[in-house]
This record gives C-alpha cells, sequence and structure tokens, in this order.
C-alpha cells in the first residue's frame, strides 16, 4: 500500500505565520543552526530575536524552522527561541538527518537545506541566512561538499545569503552552482561577496539594484516551471566589512588547526566560525551579526514585492 507523503503532515505551523500565509502577506524563513550551532550563548539568543524583529519592522512575518521533539516548527516563540540558545544537545539537521530525528523525536536546528526543505513545504518563497555551506577546501580530496548545494538544485525557494562562508572554497562553490543550474545575483554588487567581506575575486552571473527586480526574477523562475532556488548575494555593510588579508589569515590558522585535530564533516564549519572568532577577537561574530541581520531586510523587502 502506497501512503501519500507529504512533509506538510510533519509540520506544526504558528499561528501568526499561519495567518499571514492565509491572508497573503509577506513571509521571510529563517534557519535555526545559526542559533545553536553559530554563535555562543547569550549572543545567538539575542542575534534570534533581532533577525525577527528587523523582519517585523521590515513589515514582514518571521518563519524561524526547526524540529522540536520530532515536530517542524514553522515560526517560534520565544521560549523555544531560549530552548535552541541554550540547550547543549541541539542536533544539526540537514536533508540526510531529517527521518531519524522527526522519527525518534529529537530536537535539531535546521541547516540551509533543511530550512528550505521545510520552508517551501510551508509555501514560503524566501529565507534569510548568513552564509550558504558549499564545496570545502581539499575538497578534491574529501569530498566535502554541503548539502545546501544540493538542495539549492533542486528546491523552489530562494536564499539571500552574504554569499558563501569564507572558510570554503569560494570558485569551486561558484562552479557546483552554474552546473546545478543555480543562478547566482548580486544584490547592488557585480563581485560575489565572501561572507566577512564584500571582495571575493569572483564574479556573480547577473547584478540586480532593487528588490522588485529580484522579485520579478523569482516570478519568472516560477512561471516557467524551473526547479531549484535562487542565491541572492548581499554583501554585508561596508562599516562591518572587515579587512581581507586579516580574515584570510585567521581562516588559514583556522583550517590548520581544524586539520591538526581531525575535525571532520559537519562539525567543521562550527569549529571554524569559533576559531576565528577567537582568533579577530570577536570582531568576526560583529560581522556575522551585522549581516545576517542585513540579509533578513533585504529578504523581507523582496517578500513584499512578491505578494
Amino acid at each position: 500500500m502506497t501512503e501519500n507523503n507529504s512533509a506538510k503532515d510533519f509540520l506544526s505551523i504558528s499561528e501568526e505565520v499561519r495567518d499571514a500565509l492565509n491572508e497573503n502577506k509577506a513571509v521571510v524563513a529563517l534557519e535555526s543552526t545559526i542559533i545553536s550551532h553559530g554563535m555562543p550563548y547569550p549572543d545567538n539568543f539575542n542575534t534570534a530575536l533581532e533577525i525577527e524583529k528587523t523582519v517585523r519592522d521590515n513589515n514582514a512575518v518571521p518563519a524561524t524552522i526547526a524540529v522540536i521533539n520530532g515536530i517542524v516548527k514553522i515560526g517560534l516563540d520565544k521560549e523555544e527561541l531560549q530552548f535552541l540558545s541554550e540547550e547543549k544537545n541541539i542536533l544539526k539537521a540537514s536533508r540526510r538527518d531529517l527521518p531519524v530525528i522527526i522519527s525518534k523525536k529529537l530536537n535539531a536546528a535546521t541547516t540551509v537545506s533543511a530550512t528550505m526543505i521545510f520552508a517551501e513545504a510551508a509555501s514560503v518563497e524566501i529565507f534569510a541566512t548568513g552564509g550558504i555551506g558549499g564545496v570545502h577546501r581539499n575538497a578534491q580530496e574529501t569530498f566535502d561538499i554541503s548539502a545546501d548545494l544540493t538542495e539549492l538544485a533542486r528546491t523552489n525557494v530562494s536564499v539571500v545569503s552574504a554569499g558563501v562562508k569564507s572558510i570554503l572554497d569560494i570558485g569551486l562553490t561558484l562552479e557546483y552552482l552554474e552546473t546545478a543550474g543555480v543562478p547566482v545575483i548580486g544584490y547592488r554588487t557585480d563581485e560575489f561577496p565572501a561572507f566577512y567581506t564584500k571582495e571575493s575575486g569572483y564574479k556573480v552571473n547577473f547584478r540586480l539594484d532593487t528588490p522588485d527586480e529580484i522579485a520579478g526574477v523569482i516570478k519568472a523562475k516560477r512561471k516557467l516551471g524551473l526547479n531549484g532556488g535562487i542565491i541572492i548575494a548581499n554583501p554585508v555593510p561596508d562599516e562591518y566589512s572587515m579587512d581581507k588579508r586579516i580574515i584570510d589569515k585567521a581562516i588559514e590558522q583556522a583550517v590548520e588547526a581544524a586539520r591538526k585535530k581531525g575535525i571532520k564533516g559537519k562539525d567543521v564549519t562550527p569549529f571554524l566560525l569559533a576559531e576565528i572568532r577567537n582568533i579577530t577577537a570577536g570582531k568576526s561574530l560583529e560581522s556575522n551579526i551585522k549581516l545576517v541581520l542585513n540579509n533578513a531586510k533585504l529578504a523581507s523587502e523582496t517578500a513584499n514585492c512578491l505578494i
């Protein structure tokens, strides 16, 4: 006997998000990995609240996504955000992990890929994050490629990010995205940003200068029936962009530390971000927070142009 499979069967959509969707109001999906695995407490909790406030201040409804006791929550209350911020045993959920996490009723923060899956299931078209995952350095030896990239090739959610995390191999990541047919749009920039910095040395596919133009591309892609997402690369604001030489040196040190300690797989990114934060005396954390808020603002503006 074949069951009618639907991710919607596992969703619990908050009243605020459900009302917004029913009334055709702007909604922005937000990930939860940044809360549980991206920053230390209480910076993670305060940032989560500030991101949601930024979305609301720009006339949209935030839909932070996480798995709590096996239930996929679309839109979290303050207590749930606090739980994700403080609890030490929150798993990190990508597409691969979801069946086990849900069947065993575990708690997990959603990565870009998992957030995209459930955003699409809830009919939310746009998602704001910090930086997407990508092809890791030395991937020709490790085959370490983030599931975020394969999700972008198949799931119909547009992602606003400050490029890819600069701890990755940006050139190979862009090559992968080209092969997967994922458009890379620069918002008011011709150069692909590198998370902490505005410069990477690589070009975007297209430059767009207004949220309305971005919304137009999303609508055209939808009407064409082309599956997959779009990357909207939004550079970190000038005043929070770090010196490329300083951050590149910090990344090299962090990558070497990870190599010596044998850090692999999904543990690599949290380890590297923590190492870089220590090496830069916290400056990278400030940059990280500001770029996420900047992305939440642009995603909200674009979401309003989609309705």
